[in-house]
């Protein structure tokens, strides 16, 4: 297997290498990120290092602290006048990076673009709820909503929207905020540069410059962290490459749960894959618990649900799926079922997964296509770069694809996003086309009802016929693993694995 050979190269090339870096680059701390962001404005971009890299560009209104509890952040309070009504005070002296005053007036540009169709993005499905947006003066905004919408508060977080000044078009290429590090410059496939902002209305970072340098090759990435010309990366290699890495005397290891989830999604309008038995078989076929303790070196846990194990709306409904457990025998029944017998060669269906170049991503699927071949399945694999992988999966061009859930999933409206009839893509992240009138319904009356209980009870239902319909298996949700040098101190990991860290991490120069 290709992760024993790549294990092998590093532990050759580390002990060869030599640490440098320049005196220029000294105050700089260089973040490496496997792929380039697919547009830095938080309105539109929907990958992580989107979301990662725009989070500290961009405020939000409301703010998650390291518990998931919702904060206040450009809105300093808000409240709910009735069940459809919201009324949001916007912090007084707070200025873009371009040094525009923020007003209400910016507020209510940011979600209207993503309403009226100035902006075509995924996310405007997450404010579908909005009648209008106003503003009542310079410093209070008015949501009227359609219906109530229990999801507002989290959907207006950071991460997820970010607000922009009055008139903006897509900012991706040159993002203007107001956050805690101003844009500088961005060549694709190669890096993205942000530099401290001295006016940011917080404590500012102290770190003055950072560079997110793009290195697809996990070997790559770990080198670069050994030579000590890199300074961090956040689950951005093998466990065992971490592992080799923990013996590095400039490097430090920092661990924390997390809840990055591991999926593979299913193209449920496919010929072959349009049978919900032939989905379970798939899940019947692989062994997620075998996977964890060699590919992840322990460092994951398995999950029966898109939400993490400890949220309030969390229902394991792994006994809803027709292999609560790895179970071979029952894939090959499930296949018999749906009407695909072994031939002659043993082969009962060809299916293509398509992934990106990244390397742990690749040596996944090829552990998934041994798997698959015991119970029958051959499985193509087609690997691309991550912009043209993305491309495809969001066209619904894949009969299956391996990925991750890097935000949104500490919220139960990402339900919604994923699986809602109305959120196929743009409108939403329904990239495998799934449609279920009763999902549709339930998910429609948890979205709506303030009451948690009754909110919980319809979550149930829905996990519970999602783990029946099969339209993606849920895998494991990684642990949370941050390599850094020994220079960049105060380094606090988050689950969500973003790079926020950075906002308060510091330099300690020699």
């Amino acid at each position: 297997m290709r992760s024993v050979r790549s294990i092998a190269l590093l532990a050759c090339a580390l002990a060869l290498t030599s640490c440098h870096r320049s005196a220029a680059d000294k105050s700089t701390v260089v973040m490496l990120i496997e792929s380039s962001p697919n547009d830095l404005d938080l309105r539109i971009g929907t990958d992580a290092q989107s979301a990662r890299i725009g989070a500290l560009i961009f405020d939000s209104l409301v703010h998650k602290d390291q518990n998931f509890n919702l904060q206040p952040w450009l809105a300093e309070s808000w409240q709910q006048n009735d069940p459809v009504t919201w009324t949001f005070h916007i912090r007084h002296g707070v200025r873009f990076h371009n040094g525009q005053p923020l007003t209400s007036a910016d507020v209510v540009w940011t979600l209207n673009s993503m309403l009226n169709g100035t902006l075509l993005t995924a996310k405007s499905g997450n404010f579908a709820t909005i009648d209008r947006v106003e503003a009542a003066d310079d410093t209070t905004v008015i949501i009227h909503l359609k219906r109530p919408d229990a999801s507002l508060l989290f959907n207006l977080s950071d991460g997820d929207v970010g607000i922009v000044p009055r008139g903006s078009g897509d900012l991706g290429q040159h993002p203007i905020g107001t956050g805690p590090f101003r844009f500088v410059s961005q060549v694709p496939d190669k890096e993205v540069v942000l530099e401290r902002n001295p006016d940011w209305w917080q404590t500012p970072p102290t770190i003055q410059t950072v560079r997110f340098a793009v290195a697809p090759d996990d070997i790559t990435r770990a080198l670069e962290l050994q030579k000590g010309s890199a300074d961090a990366e956040v689950n951005a290699l093998t466990a065992d490459m971490v592992e080799a890495l923990r013996k590095q005397p400039n490097l430090a290891i920092e661990t924390t749960h997390g809840t990055e989830l591991g999926y593979i999604n299913f193209n449920t309008t496919d010929p072959l894959l349009r049978d919900a038995r032939v989905r379970q078989a798939i899940n019947c076929a692989i062994d997620r618990p075998l996977i964890i303790r060699t590919l992840w070196r322990g460092q994951a846990q398995l999950a029966n649900s898109i939400l993490p194990a400890d949220h309030w709306a969390y229902f394991d409904a792994s006994s809803s799926a027709a292999c609560p457990t790895y179970d071979p025998e029952h894939a090959k029944a499930l296949l018999d079922a749906a009407g695909f017998p072994a031939k002659s060669d043993g082969v009962r269906m060809r299916l293509t997964m398509k992934t990106s170049t990244d390397e742990t991503t690749r040596s996944l699927a090829a552990i998934f296509q041994q798997q698959l071949r015991t119970v029958g399945i051959a499985l193509d694999l087609r690997s691309s770069e991550f912009a043209s992988f993305y491309s495809d999966i969001t066209r619904g061009a894949f009969q299956m694809y391996p990925l991750r859930w890097t935000s949104g999933t500490e919220d139960p409206d990402i339900f919604r996003f994923v699986y809602a009839s109305a959120n196929f893509p743009p409108h939403g992240a329904n990239r495998g086309r799934y449609s279920n009138p009763l999902v549709d319904s339930l998910i429609a009356s948890a979205g709506a009802d303030s009451d948690q209980a009754t909110r919980k009870a319809a979550y149930a239902q829905i996990q519970q016929q999602l783990a029946a319909d099969m339209p993606s298996i849920n895998l494991w949700s990684l642990d949370t693993v941050l390599v850094h040098s020994r220079r960049l101190v105060n380094v606090q990991p988050s689950p969500s694995a973003d790079y926020y860290f950075l906002v308060r991490a510091t330099l300690q120069q020699p």
